[in-house]
């Protein structure tokens, strides 16, 4: 409801596109290209360099984002929006051969591919790790169990209640 809401409010906006796209069917070739890998996924900024949105999800908080960040941005259609040293890097990439820009836009995308692949793999030893030591902890646990630790708890109790009787 609160991305309705949103679209309604942005609905013919000038320099500003507010949609949901269904990653399941007609979008899914679009979701691949941006990289959604989850649903709900909220992607801004540049169509050629969409960003992760991390904020709220609640209507105002999506608004106060939308207004503060959607619209034009520093890029090559912009210029008069960019930096010195953003310009400077425009630059440079517009006076680039366009196979040279390709190739390192690839290099640059399998760098990050790279970076997600790492963390992936240190996540799944990390989860590996973890599965063991739970494993060791209740092991640990039904060792101390059957070595008499609820028996002793309740010798304590009933010593305790025996000595106030007396």
């Amino acid at each position: 409801p609160a991305w309705d809401k949103l679209m309604k409010e942005f609905e013919g906006h000038a320099s500003a596109l507010v949609v949901d796209v269904d990653c399941t069917a007609a979008g899914k070739s679009l979701c691949d290209e941006v990289g959604v890998k989850g649903f709900p996924t909220i992607k801004y900024g540049d169509p050629n360099n969409m960003e992760d949105y991390k904020g709220g999800r609640d209507f105002d908080a999506l608004s106060k984002f939308a207004k503060d960040n959607l619209g034009p941005k520093c890029g090559p259609d912009n210029l008069d929006l960019c930096d010195d040293d953003k310009k400077k890097q425009i630059e440079k990439f517009m006076a680039l051969p366009i196979a040279d820009l390709k190739a390192k836009i690839t290099e640059q995308d399998d760098a990050s591919a790279a970076a997600d692949k790492e963390l992936e793999e240190l996540l799944k030893g990390l989860q590996k790790q973890y599965e063991e030591a739970t494993k060791a902890k209740d092991k640990k646990k039904e060792d101390i169990k059957e070595a008499g630790l609820g028996l002793m708890k309740s010798v304590a109790a009933y010593r305790k209640n025996v000595k106030n009787e007396l």
